[in-house]
């Protein structure tokens, strides 16, 4: 049995959250992690309050060995006890205590431009591939082009609008010809939606997330690939394209969105031309 009302700490810590303004599913994620925590908690006949430094590092290492959670992931759950401990148990929190794990960094897998082509051309269901054509031809992130409308696709400009979403800012994508023409055919055939430009099943839905995942997957599997494809490997090898074809590192920023220049530099490790371009010092002199 708890010791304590769960109640009045998960209120406050979602009250807390939402001023915060976070994300809906840095929200999920948050309250997923709580709810582990004050479990454990309860179950060492604890409150929360009376928890120390060294009862949190007892958990958090039994995440990682009893659990097998990876070094990003426990990352999360110490930014999450981190936010529970100042902002609603309003204690201190001391980082030399509780130190964020160091983790291995690995370059995003991405498709060269002909299997891109290939992958788009083939999907026979025109929704589909047109989700998947805007995906890559714009570099969108999943939730963008879940959350397209009808009037966020300009003809005029070949742009199209993003609305706030992971980094809390619009910007303009660029709209492709290629990708426009597989958008007017789809519309054409759809019942040329005027709401969300991909809706769900749900009333006044749009598209979801796991859906894209699973045609996408499914797909692949069509092909007969032995690589797994994601959306988000789609929005990779659009700014590798980009940064191969020659375009700046702060272009390639803000078609992405991303906050950050350093966010965009990875583009910089995966182009191949690039690396092919480049000549070590060892091969300027003269020949063995």
């Amino acid at each position: 049995m708890s010791i304590f009302d769960i109640q009045p700490y998960d209120k406050k810590f979602n009250d807390l959250l939402v001023l915060r303004d976070l994300t809906y599913n840095t929200i999920k994620s948050y309250n997923s992690m709580l709810r582990s925590y004050l479990a454990w908690v309860a179950a060492c006949q604890k409150s929360p309050e009376e928890v120390s430094f060294e009862e949190i590092r007892t958990y958090l290492l039994s995440l990682k060995r009893v659990r097998s959670l990876s070094n990003r992931t426990i990352n999360a759950h110490i930014s999450q006890l981190r936010f529970f401990h100042l902002y609603v148990l309003r204690k201190n929190w001391d980082k030399y205590e509780i130190p964020y794990m160091k983790f291995n960094t690995k370059l995003p897998d991405i498709l060269t431009l002909e299997e891109v082509n290939e992958f788009i051309a083939t999907i026979p269901n025109l929704k589909h591939k047109a989700c998947v054509a805007l995906l890559y031809s714009a570099g969108l992130r999943v939730s963008e082009m879940r959350h397209l409308r009808y009037e966020d696709v300009s003809r005029k400009d070949m742009r199209i609008y993003i609305r706030p979403s992971k980094s809390r800012s619009d910007r303009y994508a660029i709209l492709s010809r290629n990708a426009l023409d597989i958008l007017t055919k789809y519309w054409l055939s759809f019942g040329r939606p005027k709401g969300w430009l991909f809706p769900g099943t749900g009333i006044n839905q749009p598209i979801v997330s796991f859906t894209v995942s699973r045609f996408i997957t499914d797909h692949c599997h069509y092909l007969g690939w032995d690589r797994t494809v994601t959306a988000h490997m789609l929005r990779h090898s659009f700014g590798t394209h980009l940064y191969e074809q020659g375009y700046d590192l702060l272009t390639i920023q803000k078609l992405l969105g991303h906050k950050s220049a350093s966010s965009s530099l990875v583009y910089v490790h995966l182009g191949t031309k690039t690396m092919k371009a480049l000549k070590s010092p060892f091969d300027l002199g003269a020949s063995l």
